[in-house]
C-alpha cells in the first residue's frame, strides 16, 4: 500500500507559524509487512493530512498502528526527519535512517563482538560508577539544572537513538572539572548504557550524528547520481561516434 501525502496547513495557523515550522515538504508512505517506509515525494498529489505535521497526532497515529519498525528517507528534510524521529521515540517504535548497500560505515555488527561489547561495557560501568556518581554530584552543585544531556546520533543499520552524556555546554564559566572532562572524553562515560543497549559499540562500527549521517548520506547519493550521469553520457557519446563511423 502506497500513499502520496503532502502535509497542508491548517485554517487555524498564521503565515508566520506556518513559515517559523516548515509545513511545506511532502512525503510519501509505503507501508510493507510492519515496516513504515518515509520517502521525500513531488507535490503531485496535495491530501491534507494533519498528522503528518503535528507531532502529538503523529505519536497517536504510530501507536493505534501494526508498524514495528519505522525507516525514513534522509531526503525529506530536517522539519521532517526531526519530526518523525521524536514522534517515534515517544511510541516507542524503532527509527533507522535509509542508507545506501555501499555504506560500510554503519554495517551490522556480529553477535559475538556485541556480547564482547556487552560484557566489557558492564565490566567498565561498574569500576567506573563511583567516579561517575562523583561527577554527576560536583556538576550539580557548579551547575544546578540537568547533569545529562543527549544527542541523535545513527548506529548499526542506521538505527537512531539518543546517546546520553554529561551535560558540560551549559556552563558559562569553562570549570577545570569541564575542561578535564572533555581534554579526557569523561563526559561520554554515560554512554556506555547505550553499549548495554546494543546502540553502540566499544570496538568495530562507530556511530556519528544524525545531522553527519544525513550530510555523508547526501553526499554519497549526489556523487553517484553525477557518476551515473557521467557513464550515461560517457555511453551515448560511443554510440553517436560508431554511429557516425558506420555512416
Amino acid at each position: 500500500m502506497t500513499t502520496s501525502l503532502v502535509p497542508a496547513l491548517q485554517n487555524s495557523y498564521s503565515e508566520t507559524q506556518a513559515h517559523k515550522n516548515n509545513h511545506f515538504s511532502s512525503c510519501t508512505l509505503q507501508w510493507r509487512r510492519g515496516q513504515l517506509l518515509v520517502k521525500s515525494a513531488s507535490n503531485t498529489q496535495k491530501i491534507h493530512l494533519p498528522s503528518l505535521h503535528d507531532e502529538e497526532l503523529l505519536v497517536r497515529c504510530l501507536e493505534k498502528t501494526l508498524v514495528n519498525v519505522v525507516s525514513i528517507d534522509p531526503n525529506v528534510g530536517e522539519y521532517d526527519l526531526k519530526l518523525w524521529v521524536e514522534a517515534c521515540e515517544q511510541a516507542g517504535k524503532p527509527i533507522f535512517l535509509r542508507l545506501p548497500s555501499s555504506n560500510k560505515q554503519f554495517k551490522q555488527v556480529s553477535r559475538w563482538q556485541k556480547l564482547i561489547d556487552w560484557i566489557a561495557a558492564l565490566f567498565l560501568l561498574v569500576i567506573m560508577s563511583p567516579i561517575m556518581l562523583g561527577l554527576f554530584v560536583i556538576l550539580q552543585i557548579e551547575s544546578p539544572g540537568s547533569a545529562f544531556s543527549s544527542e541523535w546520533q545513527v548506529g548499526e543499520r542506521g538505527k537512531i537513538f539518543r546517546a546520553i552524556k554529561f551535560c558540560t555546554t551549559s556552563n558559562l564559566n569553562i570549570t577545570p572539572l569541564v575542561h578535564l572532562m572533555r581534554k579526557y572524553d569523561l563526559d561520554h562515560l554515560p554512554q556506555l548504557w547505550n553499549v548495554l543497549r546494543g546502540e553502540m559499540t566499544l570496538m568495530g562500527s562507530r556511530t556519528c550524528t544524525l545531522e553527519n549521517a544525513v550530510r555523508i548520506t547526501l553526499a554519497g547519493q549526489q556523487q553517484m547520481n553525477q557518476l551515473s550521469k557521467i557513464k550515461d553520457a560517457w555511453e551515448e557519446s560511443s554510440l553517436l561516434h560508431l554511429d557516425s563511423q558506420t555512416l
